[in-house]
C-alpha cells in the first residue's frame, strides 16, 4: 500500500504556514480541518493551509508537497491510532473507539489517491470553498528520473 509523506524543495513552506510539516512525515489531505470554515476564516497563513496544504500526522502541520512512498502495516496500524487521538483531543470524539474508523477512513482515502502511482511521483491539493461546501482538486505530477546528462560536465577533454 502506498501512501505519502511531506517533502520539501525549499524553505517556503516555513514562510506560509503558521505550523510546517516536518520532512518524511506521513500526510493525508486534511480537509476536515476546513469543513466548517467560512470566507471570514481564509485569511493570512491559514489561508494559504486552506488553499494548498496537506496534513501532517506527527506535528499536524501543513506541507505544500507530498511524495508518493510505500507504508508497512505496522506504520499504518500507528498513523491510524495517532489520528484517532487526535480526533479525541481535538476534535472532541468520544472515544478512541469510536473516532478509529474515521481516522482509518482519511487514511484509506488517502492511499486511493496514491494508489497506481510510482514511488517519489508528486502530489498537491487546492481547495475552495463552493455554496455546496469545501472542494478539493488533486495534482500528479510524476517522477522524473534524473539523465546523467543533467549532471554531466560537456566540454572538450583536449584544453
Amino acid at each position: 500500500m502506498n501512501l505519502a509523506r511531506a517533502i520539501h524543495f525549499d524553505e517556503s513552506d516555513r514562510n506560509v504556514f503558521n505550523n510546517p510539516a516536518r520532512t518524511g512525515e506521513w500526510c493525508i489531505s486534511g480537509g476536515f480541518e476546513f469543513s466548517n470554515w467560512g470566507e471570514a476564516d481564509l485569511v493570512g497563513k491559514a489561508r494559504q493551509a486552506f488553499a494548498n496544504g496537506w496534513l501532517g500526522i506527527e506535528t499536524f502541520g501543513r506541507v505544500t508537497f507530498v511524495a508518493v512512498t510505500k507504508i508497512e502495516p505496522a506504520e499504518l496500524a500507528q498513523l491510524e491510532a495517532g489520528l484517532a487521538q487526535h480526533f479525541v483531543d481535538l476534535y472532541g470524539a468520544p472515544s478512541l473507539e469510536e473516532a478509529l474508523p474515521v481516522a482509518r477512513d482519511e487514511l484509506e482515502h488517502m492511499a486511493e489517491l496514491c494508489a497506481g502511482h510510482d514511488p517519489n511521483t508528486l502530489l498537491t491539493v487546492a481547495r475552495e470553498l463552493s455554496e455546496t461546501g469545501l472542494r478539493e482538486g488533486f495534482r500528479v505530477i510524476a517522477a522524473d528520473p534524473a539523465g546523467l546528462e543533467q549532471f554531466a560536465i560537456h566540454g572538450d577533454t583536449d584544453h
